[in-house]
Formats: structure tokens, C-alpha cells, sequence
């Protein structure tokens, strides 16, 4: 699996918010093996007291994901990116335009706007977007190289609401990297991601709230890796009857 060039061997991404302390994070980061966090230029600050956070992040030898975060705006997720870009020195920008206040919803008109801008300007942008498949190709016709669709409301643990719409994403984008972003809950809605073919998954809530964020990680980590094996072992298809898995040839018959 590669993005934008590089390759990855775990498809599971994790976030760095909302964990009860630093170490917490570290535990958690380590347990779930993932190569790549994300975290939000607010966790930084201008006058550097963020540093300790940052220094962090750096010893878990994981590559950093930046992301615009609470950007309700093109202009304000365009400048974000440009911040993040200086701070962590990456190109790599995790794209988000919030449209709406209480389900945290893509504004997907500002979102391809601001992957057109940054795309242009060398970013590598991953975009938060929705399961829509006009959004999605008006995302890569911008210039972005994968599609970071919803599963849920951000921080919802809701799961996958419409998985049939990933399963058309999936049909619809064979060779596009996608990363389920948001609505993970619980292990079993990773595996379900995953069994479907998507690429990866990303999450933060449902480790950084559980009881013991490091065992959640490990156990997302083992339902992602269940999941894309299941995936490529070519499941076989539902049936709306029953099929006897013994032989009836050759049974014996009682008069």
C-alpha cells in the first residue's frame, strides 16, 4: 500500500487528541503499530509551549499527518495547511472544511476548492470527504491521489451508517487509495471496512475514550489486520437459502 509514493505497512491510522495524558498516547501509539498519526496545528502554538507535545510525537518514529482541524473555511484550512506544512516540514496535509456545526459534515464545495489550491501549491492532500461519488471524483480531478470518505459523524462511534455507499466508492474508485476517516467505534467496525476492501482506517475517538486506550489499540489493530485478510481471501457471497455444507450423496437410507 502506498500514499502518494510511500509505502505503508499498517492500515491503521490513529489520532493524537483527547488521550488523558501524554504516556497514554505513547502506550497507545506503540500497541497499535501504526506508521502514521494525525494531529492538528492547534495542539501547537506560536509561542512554543506545544514543544513538549511535538517532542512526543517524535519519539514514536511515526510519520506525521497534519490536519486543518476545525476549518470552517477555505481560507482558513489553506492557511492551516501552509502553518502545518512549516511547523512538521511535510507536504502531507489531512484536509478538512467543516460544513456543518453539529454533525462536523464536509463542506465538500469548499473542500474540493481547498484541495485544488493546496494540490497546486505541492501539498499532498488527504481529503475528509463524504461517501459521494461526484464529490470523490471532483477531489481527484483536483489533484488528490486518495479519498478519505466518512464512516460516521466524527467522534460519533457510530460505525460504517451506509456501508452500501463504501462498497460503491470501492466499485467505483478500483485503484484510489481509500481510507475510512471518522465514525469507528468498536474493532468490529474496522474489520467491516476492511472486509469490504477499503485501504485503511483512520481513528481517534474510540481509542482515546475507551477505558484502556492501549488494549483498544491493539485489538483496531488486529481487527484491520482480520478484516483485510478476510478481504483478500475472497469471501464467499450470501445466499438467501440454506446450503447443506455435509454431502447428501451417499447417505445412508433407513427403510
Amino acid at each position: 500500500m502506498q500514499f502518494y509514493g510511500i509505502e505503508i505497512n499498517s492500515r491503521l491510522l490513529l489520532g493524537t487528541a483527547q488521550y488523558p495524558s501524554p504516556a497514554v498516547l505513547t502506550e497507545a501509539v506503540k500497541s497499535s503499530g501504526t506508521e502514521i498519526i494525525t494531529v492538528s496545528l492547534r495542539r501547537e502554538t506560536a509561542d512554543g509551549s506545544g514543544a513538549g507535545f511535538w517532542e512526543n510525537l517524535r519519539e514514536t518514529g511515526c510519520r506525521i499527518l497534519p490536519n486543518t482541524a476545525g476549518c470552517h473555511s477555505v481560507q482558513e484550512a489553506v492557511t492551516t495547511a501552509h502553518m502545518a506544512r512549516e511547523l512538521f516540514d511535510t507536504p502531507w496535509i489531512k484536509l478538512e472544511v467543516i460544513g456543518h456545526s453539529d454533525t462536523l459534515q464536509p463542506d465538500v464545495f469548499g473542500l474540493v476548492e481547498a484541495a485544488r489550491i493546496l494540490s497546486a501549491d505541492g501539498f499532498q492532500v488527504f481529503p475528509y470527504t463524504t461517501d459521494d461519488l461526484v464529490v470523490g471524483e471532483k477531489l481527484l480531478e483536483a489533484g488528490c491521489e486518495l479519498l478519505m470518505p466518512w464512516g460516521a459523524p466524527i467522534g460519533s462511534g457510530q460505525g460504517l451508517r451506509n456501508p452500501d455507499a463504501l462498497r460503491a466508492m470501492r466499485a467505483h474508485f478500483p485503484d484510489v487509495p481509500l481510507i475510512v476517516d471518522a465514525g469507528i467505534g468498536r474493532p468490529s467496525d474496522a474489520a467491516q471496512a476492511m472486509e469490504m476492501g477499503m485501504d485503511a482506517v483512520l481513528l481517534n475517538t474510540a481509542v482515546a475514550k475507551a477505558g484502556d486506550p492501549a488494549g483498544m489499540a491493539h485489538a483496531m489493530a488486529m481487527a484491520v489486520v482480520a478484516g483485510r485478510e478476510g478481504y483478500e481471501a475472497d469471501p464467499m457471497e450470501r445466499r438467501d437459502m440454506a446450503v447443506p455444507s455435509t454431502p447428501v450423496l451417499g447417505m445412508a437410507e433407513f427403510a
